[in-house]
């Protein structure tokens, strides 16, 4: 069957902070030209923000730039931080050391509401925006130029066969095509990989973490909007990087979670647990006791840094946001960055589209802008840690207060993560505590608090590249450590 097409001057994959972001950046240059070019962006979610779980600390630098007059336009950014707050934690004790976060003028926020806010500022500018559809292929010309992206077919049943319902996917082309899929991107890392891009810009490998996140009502008397906390120490151990939030929202709701570096050398490490276990400690237990649970989700992170952002341009495009890595590990934000870099991108193709110039400009105007220099300034804080969790916080010390991110030295990243992993030989199991169901909770529960659904006749959403590999080397060597670290239990 063939594919339906449709053609667009600038295609986006990712309807994030990102994509958006870019895709305003773009009308308002048509605007200011008064230049007509179309532009759509694709959504896998089924809705705008739906894969965007509340709960977030935004720093509104990058909302300045693209639109200044949000506060009037009654964005959903209402709760300033009212307090910053940085512990240490052992097993029952919790240390207070002075915050190195700097969140004054920043704001605890519903990241997915306010991306809905977006796209309807996309949309109102004329932005076309397709919710529902996930991009399952790059399109190529015969030079090898990215042309757009194929959506995935619909209608398929598990074992590959077409049922009464399907649907051919959709062919969007594009001049240009801006990618701002997230962190790992499936199309994004295959751009990375076919044209070489973390080799052109001598990046790094990437290093990531996993964020467990969830958000609780609790009693109003507990509640103080724009309070922050975040946490070191337990429950993870002197090896493993990581650390705890807790975000007081408004509406008597809090986010808190616990982020998990996937260099961690114990196969037998449970994250998901880990965080189950953390909401136990006496400095947090009182604070959830009398709540209940709204949301519950999940997502990588990238923590490379500046080490390892590959060459974002490649032809035909470019790649943006959390796809390239823009996170700010000691800040814990990647928003404002990832705003910022849609908007560069965006000037760019316009530059490319209209005025004839070339889509490198991107990589010229990113290195030459405050996300380089922030990212210059934290490039060290995340592999500092590579030397264990004491030693870490001596060299971010040395790092934030007295040479100010103005180090003569960059500090590389250790292995990759999946090479971190030790032997099962080499350590015991971990016995986690079982779930009470009052603070703490099974997999299950959580997962239906996700409101992630799938229908069970359709294709397996991810596949093995080699089948053998976790009877023959995973259980045996490892434990079988996908049974561990998937906090939806994908793997089973």
């Amino acid at each position: 069957m063939c594919r339906e097409s449709m053609a667009y001057d600038v295609v986006i994959v990712g309807a994030g902070p990102a994509g958006l972001s870019a895709a305003i950046r773009l009308k308002q240059l048509c605007r200011e030209k008064n230049v007509d070019l179309s532009v759509c962006v694709v959504e896998k979610g089924a809705e705008v923000g739906a894969h965007i779980i509340s709960g977030n600390v935004f720093e509104p630098r990058a909302l300045n730039e693209l639109l200044p007059q949000w506060k009037q336009e009654e964005a959903p950014i209402r709760v300033p931080v009212s307090s910053d707050k940085f512990w240490f934690l052992t097993k029952d004790r919790a240390f207070s050391l002075p915050s190195p976060f700097s969140n004054r003028g920043n704001y605890v926020i519903s990241l997915s509401q306010l991306v809905r806010w977006l796209g309807g500022k996309a949309e109102e500018l004329g932005v076309e925006i397709y919710p529902g559809f996930a991009a399952s292929e790059i399109l190529y010309d015969a030079d090898n130029k990215v042309i757009g992206i194929g959506t995935n077919d619909m209608g398929i049943a598990k074992d590959g066969s077409k049922k009464e319902n399907f649907q051919r996917g959709v062919e969007l082309r594009g001049r240009i095509t801006l990618l701002a899929e997230g962190c790992r991107g499936s199309l994004s890392e295959k751009l990375i990989k076919n044209f070489k891009l973390r080799e052109k810009s001598h990046a790094q490998h990437q290093t990531y973490a996993l964020g467990i996140k969830e958000v609780w009502e609790i009693d109003e008397g507990k509640h103080n909007p724009g309070e922050i906390l975040h946490t070191l120490g337990w429950p993870l151990d002197q090896k493993t990087y990581g650390g705890s939030f807790l975000y007081h929202m408004n509406d008597r709701q809090i986010a808190l979670g616990l982020v998990v570096a996937l260099n961690y050398h114990n196969p037998f490490l449970n994250p998901y647990e880990e965080f189950q276990k953390f909401k136990h400690h006496p400095a947090i237990k009182p604070l959830l006791e009398g709540g209940t649970v709204v949301q519950y989700g999940a997502r990588t992170l990238n923590e490379g840094g500046l080490q390892s952002i590959p060459y974002p341009v490649f032809p035909g495009g470019a790649i943006i946001g959390c796809a390239a890595g823009f996170l700010n590990v000691p800040k814990i934000k990647g928003t404002h960055t990832a705003m910022k870099s849609g908007m560069l991108a965006a000037e760019a193709g316009f530059g490319v589209l209209h005025e004839d110039l070339n889509m490198e400009i991107y990589w010229d105007t990113l290195r030459n802008s405050w996300v380089w220099q922030e990212l210059q300034r934290a490039r060290n804080y995340r592999p500092a840690f590579e030397y264990g969790l004491l030693p870490g916080l001596a060299i971010c010390g040395l790092e934030h207060y007295i040479l100010r991110g103005k180090s003569p030295y960059t500090l590389k990243h250790g292995k990759p993560d999946y090479e971190a992993t030790d032997a099962a030989r080499l350590h015991s199991p971990i016995e986690y505590p079982k779930p009470d169901g009052v603070l703490s909770f099974d997999v299950p529960t959580s997962l239906h608090r996700s409101n992630t659904n799938h229908e069970h006749d359709q294709p397996a959403h991810l596949r093995l590249r080699d089948p053998k590999i976790p009877e023959l080397v995973n259980l045996p060597e490892y434990a079988g450590p996908e049974s561990r670290y998937c906090p939806a239990r994908v793997y089973e």
